[in-house]
Formats: C-alpha cells, structure tokens, sequence
C-alpha cells in the first residue's frame, strides 16, 4: 500500500506523514498496525464532532436509503439541503439569509467573489498579507504569501493586499472596492487574532465606501473558537460569510451566505452566475445538518472555552514561548521551525498526532474535536509535555 500511494495517488509535499489509516473513532486514529493516534488535527479541523460521530453515520445512512446525487445544484428541491440553510439562517444575523452550498470553502471562496464583484459592479479586491483562501486560482489571488503565488501568476488582476490589524491600511479601502476579505482569525499566519476592534474598524470603512466584507470563516466557523461563528466574538458582522471544514462532521461541504438581495445577483446577468454539480449533495448535506443540530442543540460550544483553558494550564514549559488562537483554534509558538517539525513528529512516534500551519514555520497547530474529553486532553499533553522535556535535555 505505501508504494502505491506514492506511486498513483499525486502528492503535496516530499514528506508526508504517510499513515495508513484501517480505523479512526472518536478522537483517535488507528494504522494498518493498530497502533492508536489521539488525534489533534481533527481533519484540519474538519471533523469537528470527531470521527464517525453516531449522529452523523446515522444521518447519512438514512439518506443513503432515499436519493443520492439527482441533478445539479438549485433546481430541484432537497430536504437535507433547504433544512441546511434553513437552520443556518436561524443561528446567523438578520442579513445573512441565504446560503449557496458548495463542495469546499475555497469552491465557497470562489463564489463569494464573484458575488462581491457582481453585487457592486467593482473590480478591485483587497485581502490580508500572511492570508490563506484556497489553493484554487481565485482564491490563490487573495492568499498573502508571495512564494505560493508567483509560481501561479498570473492570477486574476486588480487583487492587492492590506495588513491584518493596520488600523493606517484601512484608508487602501476606497470607493474602487469591490470587496475586502479577511480571515476571522488569521489560520495559516498563526492563528492571529484581530486586535484593537479592527474588525469592527474594517466594518466601517466597507460602509463608508460601499464595499462588501467578506469573513472566511472555514477554520473558526461551527463553535471552534467558543462560539458558532468567530465574527460574534468582534462585534461585527460580514456581509458575505464564507465556512467549510467543521461543518461537515468530516465530510466535505463548503457555503458562502448573504442577504437574499445579494444573493439574487447570481441568478441573472448573466444566468447561472455560479453554479455546480455537486454542491448540495443530499448525503453531505445530511451530514451538515446532523453536524449543526450536534454543535447547537449541546453544550459543546460553551465547553470549547472551557477545554481551552485546560490546555493553557497544561501546556506550560519553557520550549513553549505563547500559545496563541481561541477556544480549540491553538497554535503553540516554539523558537524555531527545527524544533516545531522535532516536536511534531516524535509526538507522532509516542501516538499524538499534530500538524504544521501553512506559514508559520514556528507554529504547532492543536485544532482537536469539539468532541475531545478531559481525560483525552491530558492524555495528550502529557505526552507533548513529556516529548518537550526530552527534547530541550537533549540540546542543552
């Protein structure tokens, strides 16, 4: 099996982990050896009630029984997909109505600014330096890190970039704006959160020019950071909110949800303004719904803040020099990226699973189930701990 996944299947990096995968229950992960991985990666944050959540198998294997795929998106009506958005619409703002579903965040990404140019007839695009959207063309348009564009260029033109928490970048936003995006809380830079009510300062200048605020809500979104949305932690409000990952319980689903005024400009000038196959997908959808009655209709948001604090308090040693991000969104900063991929990797060796950020080569990303207990949590930093102390015996 190893061969043939380097063989046939394409490969990202020179180096992946290369685990192969019989079982993964709950928050662990089991290999073809069955040896036990507690798992804080989560999918990348994607498997938000960990995996093979009952709730979530049962949704689908019920609707496995019904329709499968049936036609393309928007044109026939499917119960998983309308009570989707339907609940969705529940938990969100007043303006934020109308949901187009998608097979991603970065599919969702890709929506959202064509909507954004459509709705204002404006071209122009602003996003965040250090950003992370997609890997897709549009969305690699938008991504802040010059070493991961230029080998794509050209992507589509009239895109330049802001500094995130540059109260003095806010004036770049002028009445040529189609749209800025930001991400809630910045993933791949490091888990950067927004400071000094610069949300709410982006909010204001979108209003005073007439451009839209689009907030990539993929990795925050469904109750990672201690609440259903990043965005309700800042006191402001997208007019585009863009989510993926979490919300499929580990399946893959991407949105993008506007006003239903905003929304209508894809239906016409031209018609089919987005479209797709497989968006809306009454199995994932399925899936979807289970996922957001789970996460809503539990106490699991507002435990998030409270297993946030247990790792703080657990995860104190001096190879440790901050742990950054929000509710189960951490990033743990060490000295150097030598000492991030050390750590890494022999935790994976000792049966913890953890992951590098796209940018921050000094990061290490927790981003465990919503689902994790207690006891897993400690288990596991117990194990970080120990292979920490190791770690610095060794180079002192």
């Amino acid at each position: 099996m190893l061969d043939d996944f380097f063989t046939y299947q394409a490969q990202t990096t020179p180096h992946p982990l290369a685990l192969e995968i019989s079982l993964a229950k709950g928050s662990y992960i089991y290999d073809s050896s069955e040896k036990k991985y507690l798992d804080f990666i989560a999918g990348v944050s994607a498997c938000s009630l960990g995996h093979g959540h009952p709730k979530v198998v049962q949704a689908i294997k019920n609707q496995l029984d019904k329709y499968l795929h049936v036609m393309v998106y928007g044109e026939f009506i499917q119960q998983p997909a309308v009570e989707l958005t339907k609940l969705l619409a529940s938990h969100l703002p007043e303006n934020l109505t109308t949901t187009y579903l998608t097979n991603s965040g970065t599919e969702a990404i890709e929506g959202s600014i064509k909507l954004a140019r459509r709705t204002t007839n404006r071209k122009e695009i602003l996003y965040a330096d250090k950003a992370y959207h997609g890997n897709t063309m549009g969305a690699m348009s938008v991504m802040g890190f010059e070493e991961r564009r230029t080998a794509f260029e050209p992507l589509i033109p009239d895109c330049h970039s802001i500094r995130f928490n540059s109260e003095k970048d806010l004036q770049l936003i002028t009445k040529k704006t189609a749209a800025v995006i930001l991400e809630t809380i910045q993933g791949g830079a490091g888990f950067i959160l927004p400071s000094d009510n610069y949300l709410e300062k982006v909010r204001k200048r979108c209003d005073e020019v007439g451009a839209l605020l689009i907030l990539d809500e993929v990795q925050p979104g469904f109750g990672r950071t201690g609440k259903l949305f990043g965005f309700e932690h800042y006191n402001c409000v997208p007019d585009i909110l863009v989510m993926g990952k979490g919300m499929g319980g580990g399946m893959p689903i991407g949105a993008f949800t506007a006003s239903e005024e905003h929304m209508k400009n894809l239906q016409h000038q031209p018609k089919l303004g987005h479209i797709t196959t497989f968006g809306g997908n009454p199995v994932i959808a399925s899936a979807a719904l289970a996922t957001l009655k789970e996460i809503t209709e539990t106490s699991l948001i507002k435990e998030t803040l409270e297993k946030e604090k247990l790792f703080r308090s657990q995860l104190i040693h001096p190879l440790i020099k901050e742990i950054r991000g929000k509710g189960l969104m951490l990033a743990l900063m060490v000295e150097t990226p030598e000492i991030a991929s050390e750590i890494i990797l022999t935790c994976k060796e000792r049966g913890l699973l953890l992951f590098w950020l796209l940018f921050e080569t000094k990061a290490i990303r927790i981003t465990p189930p919503l689902t994790i207990s207690e006891e897993e949590i400690k288990e596991g930093c117990a194990i970080l701990l120990d292979v920490l102390t190791s770690i610095q015996e060794k180079r002192n």
